[in-house]
């Protein structure tokens, strides 16, 4: 059944779930400071709002997709933002990355208007957001949540429901954790193989088929290989990310210390390549301090 949707932050990972929606049918008003990131989505069909105000007041469920927890607050409650749009009985999900206790305030606000809320992160990267197959982490009210279902079907899977709100918010920040581990540890590997004399393509195929294989080595292995580093997903995400993950260490009394290793390595990474690099750019703290590259023939500029 076709709805009414609305859907704020269109950057490398939102355009791809915007275009999700609009691809399975659904009326999707769109909006973003740059407009120009809607290009493809109004010559798909989508709709122009010029505010999350405007874009709320036509939408029955509301997704936002943004890079910090000051955005998310200033595009949900801040002036023109979706609360004042917003009817009771509407929805807002966040698929963005957020501190849980900023989406439990905002859902708190919501309530208070009669507006359900879901947050619902998603993980597995830019290019499966694009082929509509992201793994989508559901925290929040089941009810909210089954009726929902068929929006998130749109958008990808599989769908894991992750209990209460604010949980979705908690393993999201531990996958992207494991990932960032995961990432330091393949360019150590493939530097190693390098400095070793090895074939980093065949480097990368043993790998692959061994039991230090990961996602993060499937993936960003390849684009560090073909020299793009290009991943989707920026130095300032990843500090960001890792820095929710030591919080929650700190938090629930976990000692994280390989992860505070990593997030130290992102800090210097970020200081190095700036805030806007690929988050993948990480290994070139390792290239350069050896003066040399991790690259191998036959590897994509842009995973598809």
């Amino acid at each position: 059944m076709a709805e009414r949707v609305g859907f704020i932050g269109l950057g490398n990972l939102g355009v791809h779930l915007a275009t999700s929606l609009l691809r399975a049918g659904h009326d999707v008003t769109v909006h973003d400071l740059n407009k120009a990131l809607a290009d493809s989505l109004l010559a798909g069909g989508a709709t122009w709002a010029d505010s999350p105000a405007s874009t709320a007041a036509v939408s029955s469920v509301v997704f936002t997709c943004l890079p910090s927890p000051v955005a998310v607050s200033a595009v949900v409650s801040g002036e023109n933002g979706i609360l004042s749009g917003m009817r009771p009985g509407s929805t807002w999900i966040d698929m963005s990355t957020n501190d849980r206790s900023e989406t439990l305030r905002l859902a708190a606000l919501c309530a208070e208007r009669g507006i359900d809320m879901l947050e619902c992160p998603v993980t597995g990267g830019v290019h499966k957001a694009a082929e509509g197959e992201i793994t989508v982490l559901i925290g929040g009210d089941e009810a909210v949540y089954e009726r929902h279902k068929h929006l998130l079907e749109a958008v990808g899977g599989p769908r894991l429901y992750m209990g209460a709100l604010g949980n979705a918010a908690v393993i999201k920040v531990i996958t992207n954790m494991l990932a960032f581990i995961h990432l330091v540890a393949a360019g150590e590997a493939l530097m190693l193989a390098k400095m070793g004399g090895l074939d980093l393509g065949k480097a990368f195929e043993a790998i692959l088929n061994s039991s230090g294989n990961s996602f993060v080595h499937e993936t960003e292995s390849q684009v560090i290989l073909s020299g793009s580093y290009n991943i989707g997903f920026t130095m300032d995400l990843a500090c960001k990310d890792l820095g929710f993950a030591t919080q929650f260490g700190r938090e629930f009394g976990v000692p994280l210390e390989l992860a505070g290793l990593v997030e130290q390595t992102f800090i210097r990474s970020r200081a190095q390549y700036g805030g806007d690099a690929w988050s993948s750019q990480v290994v070139k703290l390792l290239e350069d301090a050896l003066g040399t590259d991790l690259r191998a023939p036959g590897f994509p500029a842009v995973l598809q």
